[in-house]
């Protein structure tokens, strides 16, 4: 190989169209700082404007922020990433390169090729080493994956056929997040990553909490699909807390009243059941199933005492609570006098694909849910699949994924206001992996999210994001490694994404592979160019429209 001259006197004149790119022959630059896990480099603006030009993409972006570079170390190659360019003398042309190293490979010795790139550094290179630009087959072997379980996504940047992967078990077992501003393909993304999982795993077992309604066209043909006709979710499962977020409307003093009559009364009517009265130490969270009218006159009867504690007030208002929820239809799904019997053990195998009959993942669209139980509805159904992961510890494994699309919804930041919702998801975050729960985590704002709960995921997936707030919560939560690809957060195209963390063996930039029409959610923007110019039947629109308003529902 060709000796360099010194930093102070580098310049690199060869064009880029000359190189070998496959045997390395001619350096593009010189390391000159090494700190830790980054470094400084060297480069002239003739040698990044003929790599620039060259046709290979892969070549033209040796040197580019976001590009790939590396420097030989004994019998080793070191990858780098390029964070950051400045101008150190125009005079000179001299260009200072911020560099964050990616890892390790072997070098082949008949061709001088990496192979076996692994993560991490074990020898750093020193000031004044060479530094040559990546190859096709240098990426190849930096991003290929391993014997892992693993799902392909999309291409690796600048390439198209360089393929970014997931690894499964890494990813679930550790919680994920996807992040992304609103239009940048958010929804069709996690599709595409759902769709891969459940094709790798066509017995596997996936929740999806869908408050849109936009994944059961995604779905239709390998998911189990819920809404309000078809969910029949027991009001008996909620907890005590879940109970006090429905039925209880009081604040202060008065809700503390109103917590302690309800808990007596619940207790009471839960043990009037058959299966209540075989549990010699039933508590009020047991899911027993119970009758909303032994509840209602267990409270008349609490309330005709003479020794009761206070007046007759808190108890009109659960009963009064209880018997407005009895009434409205809109709340059939989960208070109808048809959902009393012992029917627990089939929710959970239909919500919990237990077995999964070739459709392994559930969508439960909540939009139909009225707005003030939907985060009751969702903690149930989350405290569900950890309950269920808690008790069944003793029992063959059966992990459960449980993906919470607008997660910022019920974990959010403002922890004076904390629900049932938030404390369940924020526990599965810290504890779910232990029993074999995992967590998904879908956000158009991860800086609205209760603190602590991203860095709970080791997987983060982050599309563009236009906010500065999110894009300083994400940059707190993206391990050291990945901090040099934060930059380019904002200017990430549609569909484009960073992943790093534990499913990926190094922080990667991918291209999301397109989805079928069939398999993408519908979540699409109304074309307002369009649909403006199509005029008629605007009287029926109103009339089927204000039926179904009325009706409350859809």
């Amino acid at each position: 190989m060709t000796e360099m001259p010194a930093p102070d006197s580098f310049t690199g004149t060869t064009p880029a169209a000359a190189y070998d790119l496959e045997r390395h022959t001619d350096p593009i630059g010189i390391v000159t700082e090494i700190a830790g896990a980054s470094g400084r480099v060297m480069f002239d603006m003739a040698t990044l404007a003929a790599l620039a030009g060259n046709d290979d993409p892969v070549a033209a972006a040796s040197g580019q922020v976001g590009g790939q570079i590396k420097v030989q170390v004994e019998s080793r190659w070191l990858v780098a990433s390029v964070r950051a360019l400045r101008l150190q003398d125009l005079a000179s042309g001299q260009v200072e390169a911020q560099i964050d190293f990616l890892g390790e490979g072997d070098e082949e010795k008949l061709t001088g090729k990496l192979y076996r790139f692994r993560r991490g550094v074990t020898r750093y290179p020193v000031p004044g080493a060479e530094v040559y630009p990546v190859s096709r087959s240098d990426l190849r072997q930096v991003y290929s994956a391993d014997d892992r379980a693993h799902i392909e996504v999309g291409a690796i940047y600048p390439t198209n056929d360089v393929r970014g992967a997931l690894y499964i078990d890494a990813m679930l077992g550790k919680h994920f997040a996807l992040l992304g501003s609103t239009g940048t393909g958010k929804s069709t993304a996690a599709a595409l990553i759902l769709h891969r999982i459940c094709a790798y795993a066509p017995h596997g077992h996936v929740v999806m909490i869908d408050p849109h309604g936009e994944y059961a066209a995604a779905f239709r043909d390998n998911g189990a699909l819920y809404d309000v006709s078809n969910l029949q979710m027991p009001y008996w499962l909620m907890n005590f807390e879940e109970h006090c977020e429905v039925f209880l409307t009081s604040e202060g003093a008065d809700r503390q009243m109103d917590a302690d009559i309800l808990a007596k009364c619940l207790l009471a009517a839960r043990g009037k059941s058959r299966v209540g009265q075989n549990i010699p130490k039933l508590t009020v969270d047991a899911p027993v199933p119970y009758l909303l009218s032994d509840l209602t006159a267990q409270l008349q009867v609490e309330m005709g005492k003479m020794d009761k504690a206070s007046n007759s007030a808190p108890y009109l208002r659960i009963k009064s609570k209880i018997e407005e929820i009895k009434a409205d239809p809109r709340y059939g799904f989960m208070f109808s006098g048809m959902l009393v019997g012992d029917t627990m053990a089939n929710f959970i195998s239909r919500v919990f694909r237990l077995p999964g009959d070739g459709k392994p993942i559930s969508i439960i669209d909540v939009s139909g849910v009225p707005s003030d139980i939907t985060s009751v509805v969702v903690a149930v159904l989350s405290r569900m699949v950890f309950d269920f992961a808690i008790w069944s510890r003793n029992e063959p494994k059966r992990p459960v994924l449980l993906v919470c699309e607008e997660a910022h919804r019920y974990i959010p930041s403002d922890r004076d206001d904390a629900t049932s919702v938030s404390r369940i998801l924020g526990r599965i975050a810290k504890e779910g992996r232990k029993y074999g729960v995992a967590l998904g985590l879908i956000t158009q704002r991860p800086s609205d999210l209760a603190e602590g709960v991203l860095s709970q995921c080791g997987t983060i997936i982050s599309m563009r994001l236009n906010n500065d707030r999110d894009q300083a919560f994400v940059r707190a939560a993206m391990p050291e490694g990945a901090r040099g690809f934060l930059d380019s957060i904002p200017a990430l195209s549609n569909r484009e994404c960073i992943i790093c963390g534990e499913g990926v063996g190094i922080p990667i930039r991918v291209a999301f592979d397109t989805l079928e029409e069939e398999h993408r959610p519908a979540s699409g923007d109304p074309l307002f160019s369009e649909l403006w110019s199509d005029v008629g039947q605007e009287e029926e629109i109103i009339e089927r429209t204000v039926q179904k308003w009325r009706m409350q529902g859809k």
